[in-house]
């Protein structure tokens, strides 16, 4: 484990105004291919289409178009951090806007909360993060494998323009590294979330969230029976997005042949009081849910340790029953 990278007193990027050295630029072309490229006084964006100037960039306000030597024009904006995620340096995989979006408001991430993240992969999420708690807030983010934790760092101070005030990052597992208290939100992005439960419950205030990002279905039902079991949370919630964009050209109106589907799932939960028993569940399982053990029994046991109520539902007669009935 290394000592936390240490931070400064402010971002430097400011992601509007005209055009100045050193900003991000989006040079998209008339099929819609993107060129991202630094502005620096002197030099100049090379393709087979010709070359723009970069003197002929800044100053300039965003929003603007410009024709390369070879007469093909480009229009001009800074990258949107959805952009810039699926674009970046990739140590890990990075975490979809898709999803960051779905953590940051079903995590209930707000400016000024106090947030854990682990790992830090390639650092797209640390910058979603970061943007939703602002500079009042802290994000500590934790990541086992140094060379992932160099790309993370670099890919947020490239996008924030420098080392940013609120953000921890800390070579380590969570497990043996984690020494932040009264935590308002902790977020998840790991092969084995179930087993960092325990330090999870430590550090969460009561009321806040655990959110755990996981790619299948059973990393998916571990977590949940984990939270169920482990004691210190609510009843979890466990649910996944998918985006579909549409084609729309005149008349024809339809949805584009390519959907970006499966990404990860999403789990989260609320942290309880010390001491709190949470309530028995009231559900319904399908046969054979928690195996034999929990068939045909009220308030079975299952092989895992799992209270299980069955509720008896009045059967309702179907419409032909009731039809004859009445002839």
């Amino acid at each position: 484990m290394s000592e936390p990278i240490p931070i400064s007193d402010s971002t430097g990027r400011i992601p509007h105004g005209p055009f100045r050295a050193g900003d991000q630029v989006q040079l998209t072309d008339p099929k819609g291919r993107i060129n991202t490229i630094t502005l620096q006084p002197g030099k100049l964006f090379h393709s087979h289409k010709g070359s723009v100037p970069h003197d002929e960039i800044i100053g300039r306000p965003e929003g603007i178009v410009l024709r390369s030597s070879g007469g093909t024009e480009y229009l001009a904006f800074r990258p949107l951090l959805a952009d810039y995620a699926v674009r970046m340096p990739r140590g890990a995989a990075v975490v979809y806007p898709k999803d960051a979006a779905q953590i940051v408001t079903m995590a209930d991430v707000f400016p000024g909360a106090r947030v854990v993240e682990a790992g830090a992969g390639s650092g797209a999420l640390s910058c979603w993060l970061l943007r939703a708690v602002g500079e009042r807030g802290r994000v500590s983010s934790y990541e086992r494998r140094p060379d992932f934790a160099e790309v993370a760092r670099s890919n947020v101070e490239r996008f924030f323009g420098g080392p940013h005030p609120s953000w921890r990052l800390t070579v380590g597992s969570l497990q043996d590294a984690i020494d932040e208290t009264e935590v308002d939100r902790v977020v998840l992005d790991m092969l084995a979330p179930w087993e960092c439960l325990d330090p999870v419950a430590k550090a969460l205030i009561p009321g806040g969230m655990v959110c755990a990002y996981v790619a299948t279905t059973t990393q998916m039902s571990r977590v949940v029976e984990g939270l169920r079991e482990h004691g210190s949370f609510a009843e979890p919630y466990a649910f996944e997005t998918m985006l579909r964009s549409w084609h729309v050209e005149g008349l024809a109106v339809r949805p584009d042949h390519r959907m970006v589907g499966h990404t990860g799932f999403l789990v989260t939960a609320r942290r309880l009081a010390d001491g709190v028993v949470p309530p028995r569940r009231r559900r319904r399982p399908a046969k054979g849910a928690y195996g034999e053990a929990a068939e045909g029994d009220m308030g079975a046991t299952t092989g895992d340790g799992i209270n299980v109520e069955f509720t008896q539902r009045p059967v309702q007669p179907a419409e032909s029953d009731i039809n004859s009935a009445e002839a």
